[in-house]
């Protein structure tokens, strides 16, 4: 039976990931596991994840480290639910090295909006965090939203006029 991930168990994930890369790889942490490591929250159920490149070992190791580690690990991003943002990756915040793993935050503005987006309560509470800690500002957030709105259409599931409305609820507009 997998267990919820805590610091402890995402550094050790950390370090076994690094010890099975080939070759450089930048490792992105999304979701819970950003909340954890940047101590907002004591665990998470998932520890969702994506990786450039992508790279056969990694895949592989990926089953065998759940099973090793019980902990549960998804291969997600907020690009899966929302448009890519311009210059998500510089955004990224460096967390460690682990051998050829350069382990990163995923984009806390791509984060916030793909948590809004889902509009869960964890979800809206961790942007709340986000922006009572000063990790994104509210205007960022509205302008980086105002740069993906009109890609919104290429994402059916997703409704535009209810994620503005939630974006705009939860930072206001550009003038907040």
């Amino acid at each position: 039976m997998r267990q919820v991930a805590d610091r402890d168990r995402i550094w050790t994930f950390m370090r076994a990931v690094g010890a099975e890369a080939k070759q450089q790889t930048r490792f992105y942490f999304t979701g819970g596991a950003t909340a954890v490591l940047l101590d907002w929250r004591p665990s998470t159920i998932d520890v969702d994840v994506m990786f450039i490149p992508e790279s056969d070992e990694i895949f592989r190791s990926i089953p065998r480290l759940k099973e090793s580690l019980k902990i549960n690990v998804e291969l997600a991003s907020p690009a899966d639910f929302i448009p890519e943002l311009p210059g998500w990756q510089e955004r990224s915040v460096f967390v460690t090295q682990e051998g050829k793993v350069a382990f990163f935050h995923y984009d806390l503005y791509a984060q916030a909006l793909a948590k809004i987006e889902r509009s869960h309560s964890q979800d809206i509470g961790d942007v709340q965090e986000m922006i009572s800690r000063g990790l994104v500002e509210r205007s960022r957030v509205w302008s980086l939203f105002t740069t993906i709105e009109p890609q919104l259409y290429r994402y059916p599931s997703l409704d535009p006029r209810a994620f503005r409305s939630a974006v705009e609820n939860i930072v206001g507009s550009q003038n907040s």
